[in-house]
């Protein structure tokens, strides 16, 4: 079985963040949410990878590599315009062949990774083979939500079988939203040359697992376990970076005074600086990072070459080689590389900001 990974789209609900860089590389917990996905799949025994990159494939390029830091052997795939997830299968139909394979969003976070489920598929469609069957043609995985408007929703008969599968409906038949990650078999390329751009002129995923269902080839479904999280937009990232914290172990692998307190699980990773603050965990500080007279309080995490002096930040996630400095109170924060915040006593007193397009900003 083969992975496709899908990195190429542009993040429009994270900007600025993703203004000038791949919304897949945004950390969570301090590490890119792509890794998380490159990590499941080398856990199900996965070797070969397809990534679908497109204007952001220098920096994927760049962070991935050649896959061997999971064990995985990877091949870019480039997607010129983003039109579809399904036209991610036809783009990468050359590198998939006939294989299985797992296409999974590289946005997305899975707390118990793909590896039972890429077990039961192979399974499955084995026992089909030894019979003279075919088994299922696919398999999708689906959570339930509080706002299925905003995802593809599955409707189910009395029996659990796939019956019906919606983009984004006004009225949704169930509140089971598809999660980013598909098992499928050499049927999807029939599927995805058979359908039509949708109204946003874009092949949907959703349109093309309708259509297998319609052929009458079979497709399973199984609800996931644990949390199931699309990072598309800021709260969805300070959610997935809450609930990874909360799983971390702890590590205190830096400097810590004697006059400052790690309390709960809190990772100091080699290199940073603890000096006269208290840090509540589940928290993390990245490498190189000083935090002086500060205090750091539940689920946040501050990157690697950042700098806290005399503030307090909670619930935030504070990426590379940042500035906050005699800031009282940052909290619900999404904070990009290099950003400096910071109290002035230039006068008159005011709020002096510079922000990119497409910025938020809440002032108490």
């Amino acid at each position: 079985m083969k992975g496709l990974v899908l990195a190429g789209g542009a993040g429009t609900r994270l900007r600025p963040l993703t203004a000038t860089s791949a919304k897949q590389l945004v950390p969570v917990a301090n590490k890119p949410i792509l890794y998380y996905g490159l990590e499941d799949l080398a856990e199900a025994g996965i070797v070969e990878v397809g990534i679908i990159v497109g204007d952001t494939e220098d920096e994927i390029r760049k962070a991935v590599g050649d896959g061997s830091t999971w064990g995985l052997s990877v091949t870019f795939l480039r997607q010129e315009r983003p039109l579809g997830l399904a036209h991610c299968v036809v783009v990468a139909q050359d590198f998939l062949g006939q294989d299985d394979f797992v296409m999974y969003l590289g946005d997305n976070l899975l707390r118990r990774g793909v590896r039972d489920f890429v077990a039961a598929f192979e399974e499955e469609r084995a026992a089909a083979r030894a019979v003279g069957a075919e088994g299922p043609a696919a398999q999708i995985l689906l959570a339930h939500v509080p706002d299925p408007q905003r995802f593809g929703v599955a409707e189910l008969s009395p029996s659990g079988e796939v019956v019906r599968l919606v983009e984004k409906p006004t009225n949704p038949p169930s509140d089971l939203a598809l999660v980013g990650v598909y098992l499928f078999d050499a049927r999807i390329h029939e599927a995805v040359d058979a359908i039509r751009p949708s109204p946003r002129g874009e092949l949907e995923i959703t349109d093309a697992i309708q259509w297998l269902i319609e052929q009458g080839y079979p497709v399973r479904s199984q609800v996931v376990a644990g949390y199931w999280k699309d990072l598309g937009e800021r709260s969805a990232m300070l959610e997935g970076n809450r609930l990874v914290l909360e799983g971390i172990e702890p590590a205190v692998l830096g400097e810590v005074d004697d006059e400052s307190r790690i309390e709960g699980r809190v990772v100091i990773e080699d290199g940073a600086k603890v000096v006269r603050s208290v840090v509540r965990g589940p928290a993390i500080i990245g490498r190189r990072t000083v935090v002086e007279d500060s205090f750091v309080g539940p689920f946040t995490s501050i990157s690697d070459d950042c700098l806290v002096v005399r503030s307090e930040v909670e619930h935030s996630v504070v990426m590379a080689s940042c500035q906050i400095v005699d800031i009282a109170r940052l909290t619900d924060s999404l904070i990009g590389r290099e950003v400096i915040v910071a109290r002035t006593d230039v006068r008159p007193r005011s709020v002096r900001l510079m922000l990119g397009d497409h910025s938020r900003v809440d002032l108490a």
